[in-house]
């Protein structure tokens, strides 16, 4: 599948027909760059309209064009980043089952979603609108997404943190600790390599100690956990001389009924980023087929506006879709060219040699024949 596609038109002048024009096409194509694959890009007869229209029209063409290539990429890139942190194996992009390369190669114009008859401003300002709408519900469901994806977050640092800062509930069981009365006990942050410090100075760093009361619980890459137990009335006392020490006391209640809730509320929170990462993956499955699908409805009439602007009425040129390599488009270029016998192309080209008008289709170079290119990746 490439990646980079021409979309392209040459004119159908004289009495020959766009059959007869598609034969030399595909003959000087296969001849010269044998390895280009190239395809007939069927557009149906659509209304024309005003001159001035057109023109209008042709103003707003690029800019809507890259609005909405630039929403089929953000949904692309939405699928990819899901299929990752989702671990599955990536799929074939696709509109209604159609792989979108496929798509794109034997398009066929979908009449009853918008109808020929239709002004053509009318089917553009249809495709910005239900992209627009795509891309609104995109960021509301993603922004829902990566908020419970903050929360978790959120939850996982203070769970895999250093001991100095990471939330301890679930390193402390109920019978580590003792409270009553007269007793306490606290939660000590050691330096690993000052364990032996601790050890041996904890039950002389206040009077009211219990001896032998310490105990680890818990041993990160920085430091240890170690549980003390004393009388209340000394704790603070404790905590300064544990300071000086270089020793950390960590506030700390146990709360059986608040430990349960926030482990029910880390399983819903798992639940749920599961839930809208499935969700958002299927609806963005579905949507970038349909956005693909109006982009290509767009360079139908992109193709059919600018060919009309560049050949004139009635409308008589034919379209198609290359995807040269890189090192065969100057050769295809030149055979598109040598295909228009337009007494134009030496106009074409020296504007192009001076850096000149841009083409109507937007791109940075002109040719004598309308040209654009679609990137899918």
């Amino acid at each position: 599948m490439a990646s980079r596609y021409w979309v392209a038109s040459l004119p159908v002048q004289g009495s020959m027909s766009a059959s007869s024009l598609w034969n030399r096409v595909q003959e000087q194509i296969s001849r010269h760059s044998f390895d280009t694959p190239l395809y007939r890009f069927i557009i149906p007869n659509l209304r024309v309209g005003t001159l001035d229209s057109l023109l209008a029209l042709s103003d707003d063409l690029s800019k809507s064009n890259t609005f909405v290539e630039g929403v089929s990429h953000k949904i692309r890139r939405q699928i990819e980043e899901l299929e990752r942190v989702s671990g599955v194996e990536s799929s074939s992009l696709t509109v209604d089952g159609v792989p979108v390369d496929s798509y794109l190669t034997r398009f066929v114009w979908d009449d009853a979603k918008y109808p020929t008859m239709s002004p053509l401003r009318e089917i553009v300002d249809t495709i910005q609108g239900q992209v627009a709408k795509i891309e609104d519900d995109l960021k509301v469901r993603v922004a829902g997404y990566n908020n419970v994806r903050s929360q978790l977050n959120a939850i996982n640092r203070k769970q895999s943190g250093s001991l100095a800062v990471r939330d301890l509930s679930n390193l402390v069981k109920p019978e580590d600790i003792v409270m009553s009365e007269n007793l306490i006990t606290l939660l000590a942050v050691v330096p690993k390599y000052s364990q032996k410090d601790w050890l041996s100075s904890y039950e002389t760093l206040t009077s009211y100690v219990v001896p032998r009361s310490s105990k680890k619980l818990y041993e990160d890459n920085e430091y240890a956990l170690y549980t003390v137990t004393l009388f209340r009335r000394v704790a603070d006392n404790f905590r300064t001389s544990a300071r000086e020490r270089g020793f950390q006391i960590r506030d700390f209640e146990y709360n059986s009924e608040a430990q349960e809730s926030s482990k029910q509320e880390l399983e819903r929170l798992i639940r749920d980023q599961e839930s809208l990462r499935s969700s958002l993956l299927q609806w963005c499955y579905t949507s970038y087929g349909e956005v693909f699908s109006s982009w290509m409805h767009f360079c139908a009439v992109r193709v059919f506006a600018e060919s009309i602007l560049r050949y004139g009425l009635p409308p008589s040129f034919l379209a198609c879709v290359l995807a040269p390599s890189v090192k065969s488009e100057k050769k295809v270029r030149s055979i598109l060219e040598g295909l228009c016998d337009n007494t134009n192309s030496a106009y074409w080209k020296s504007e192009e040699d001076v850096g000149g008008m841009a083409g109507l289709g937007g791109d940075a170079d002109t040719h004598p024949y309308v040209s654009f290119t679609i990137n899918l990746a």
